[in-house]
This record gives structure tokens, C-alpha cells and sequence, in this order.
């Protein structure tokens, strides 16, 4: 019996190690989870280590920068979203519903993701690297061109004059609505949620 005990504690001191690439996983889960208090200061790599209880070398084992850790939380806000908006697309035949699912989704997303949340509006990258300003406007540029085709063929279907002009006037105000709702839910510390009166607002966009 205490033989199986000591094996038993073993394999519990061998598990504390991380497996590969998990500590880089929990480097980007504590830096968007330090994103979350809403009157936090900009993140040091000396908080996030201190955070974790490691040193800041450690952190560099895994990334060469700090804008590298925020680059990891902007790939995974671009995989969560795309991935979700392209199964709409592929499931949903009606424009109309593809437009309001991926509006949906993409306000979800942000309520649960609160410090990713920051990162989408441009908050937590003030005085960061230039270059993550630069990537996030290219993930809104991406959203605005996916909601354009699905607004073009809601024109379309509607036999609208002029579908082209129709579908970028849309589009550009679906991501103006998104972008200030996301603004909102950030300078009000996560109170006013992002979902809020969602229903009319999908109503509203599709007039």
C-alpha cells in the first residue's frame, strides 16, 4: 500500500511539468486574464511573471517579446472568430440570418472573453508595438469583407438598385455598431454587456 502511495506521488511530481507548449498556453491565458481588470495599467512582462511565479526569462523561453504574447492572443481572437464565422456561412443559406449570427457571435465572443475584448477595441495596445494595431485593423477589415458578401446577397435578394453600394453601407455600419459596442462594454468597467438589447439591434441593421 505505501508503495503505490510513493509511485502515486511521483507521477504527480513528474505531471507538474509542463507538457510542451503548455506553458505557453498558460502565458497567454494569464495575460488575458490580467486584461480583464478593467483598471488595469499597462501589463510589464515583470507583472505577468510575477503573476505566474516565474521569472521573466522564463517568459522569453516562449516568446521573444512581449508584442509576440499579445500577437498569440490576436491569433486565437482570429481562429475563434473566423472559424465560427465560416461554419455560419457554410450552414446558413438565408443572408439575412448570416448576418445577424455572425453580429451575434462575434458580441458573445467578446462578453465572454473580456480581456480579449480589450485587445479587439485597441485598449490593452495602446503604447504596445505599432504592428498590433496594425493586425488587429486588418482582423476588422476581414470581418467588414465577410459581412459585405453577406449583406450583398441580402441586396440582392431584395432586388435592391444599387446591391454593391447597399452591401458596404451595411457592412460598414455592422462593424461601427460592433466595434462601439465592444468600446462600450470596456469603458464601463464589463457592465454594460455587448448583448444588450441584442435582438433589436440585429433588427435594426436589417432594414
Amino acid at each position: 500500500m505505501s508503495d503505490e502511495v510513493r509511485s502515486d506521488d511521483a507521477g504527480a511530481n513528474t505531471r507538474k511539468r509542463p507538457k510542451p507548449g503548455e506553458r505557453r498556453i498558460q502565458i497567454l491565458q494569464a495575460l488575458a486574464g490580467m486584461l480583464e481588470q478593467p483598471a488595469s495599467d499597462r501589463i510589464t512582462t515583470a507583472a505577468l511573471a510575477a503573476h505566474l511565479d516565474v521569472s521573466e526569462a522564463a517568459l522569453y523561453r516562449h516568446f521573444a517579446s512581449k508584442a509576440q504574447m499579445y500577437e498569440g492572443l490576436i491569433e486565437f481572437i482570429e481562429q475563434s472568430i473566423f472559424t465560427l464565422t465560416n461554419q455560419v456561412l457554410e450552414r446558413e443559406s438565408d443572408p439575412a440570418q448570416q448576418v445577424g449570427r455572425i453580429v451575434a457571435l462575434v458580441l458573445q465572443f467578446a462578453q465572454k472573453n473580456p480581456g480579449m475584448c480589450r485587445v479587439m477595441v485597441g485598449d490593452a495596445l495602446l503604447l504596445e508595438h505599432e504592428r498590433l494595431g496594425v493586425r488587429m485593423n486588418q482582423f476588422w477589415d476581414r470581418l467588414e469583407s465577410v459581412l459585405r458578401q453577406a449583406y450583398k446577397a441580402l441586396a440582392d435578394a431584395r432586388a435592391a438598385q444599387a446591391p454593391t453600394v447597399e452591401a458596404q453601407q451595411g457592412a460598414a455600419l455592422a462593424c461601427s455598431v460592433l466595434m462601439g459596442r465592444l468600446l462600450r462594454f470596456t469603458r464601463t468597467g464589463f457592465k454594460r454587456l455587448p448583448t444588450e438589447h441584442l435582438d433589436g439591434t440585429l433588427q435594426q441593421l436589417l432594414r
